[in-house]
């Protein structure tokens, strides 16, 4: 039974999928970051969907850029969003923490937003989908959460409180840090080999990057990081995606 509350817990925080509702508590918790990659596995699935179905290539393209947004509810854009706006103030470490507490939406975040989504669409546009492409990727947006499970266990908070906190604080971190670090070896080592090095070598990049920010920016990490990070690791994987098939990798 703990078993499946925790997949519930991290479904019923992480995405928009509806499962039973089960009141948190210390044995739930203790393993839901473990559980969030599966999130990974229903966004992958049901791209690979998309692609094989019979639809014009826009229709396609745009079933690619929304499906997530859908699947996740956008919970990891606000964060990116919020972050966005932060780190477009240019003010110290305090100002950046109470800007990620501010529900109003600003100038900069709304620019990123337009920009991200216009990279993303047209990136969708360039993907030649496959079997295999369908799989390579389903592969990278597992990673992705496994790195941001494993930073939420390993890295340092930047407050006592919010989300970010009350999992890194539920969770049995030493766990939490050996299954998601094995898991991430794991899906490197089948990405490399499938031909899709580019994506696991985005997504290690883009998660230094998130350590050196975070701790550098707000000296630690949040909630709104963590979206900020899963939102530009998408990106650039897709990037990769694409890259890696123009260069006749795939």
């Amino acid at each position: 039974m703990i078993f499946f509350q925790t997949i519930a817990v991290a479904f019923a925080m992480f995405s928009a999928v509806p499962v039973p509702q089960f009141q948190w508590n210390e044995k739930n918790m203790r393993y839901a970051m473990c559980a969030f990659p599966l999130i990974g596995l229903v966004i992958g699935g049901l791209w690979s969907l998309c692609g094989a179905l019979p639809l014009p290539a826009l229709v396609k393209a745009g079933g690619f850029c929304l499906l997530p947004v859908w699947v996740t509810g956008g919970i990891h854009l606000d964060g990116y969003a919020d972050t966005c706006d932060a780190l477009s103030s240019y003010g110290d470490r305090e100002k950046k923490l109470e800007i990620l507490k501010d529900p109003h939406c600003g100038a900069f975040a709304v620019i990123r937003l337009c920009s991200y989504f216009l990279a993303y669409f047209a990136l969708c546009t360039a993907v030649q989908f496959t079997p295999r492409t369908g799989f390579l990727w389903t592969l990278a947006l597992v990673l992705e959460r496994a790195l941001s499970g494993l930073a939420v266990a390993a890295f340092p908070m930047a407050k006592n409180t919010g989300l970010a906190h009350t999992f890194a604080s539920a969770a049995d971190r030493k766990t939490v840090r050996s299954v998601l670090f094995g898991l991430t070896l794991a899906l490197c080592a089948a990405l490399t080999a499938l031909g899709g090095w580019g994506l696991a070598l985005a997504a290690v990049l883009i998660f230094a990057r998130y350590y050196v920010v975070s701790k550098k920016q707000f000296g630690g990490i949040t909630g709104d990081l963590a979206g900020w990070f899963l939102q530009k690791a998408e990106l650039w994987m897709l990037a990769a995606l694409c890259a890696c098939q123009w260069g006749g990798l795939l």
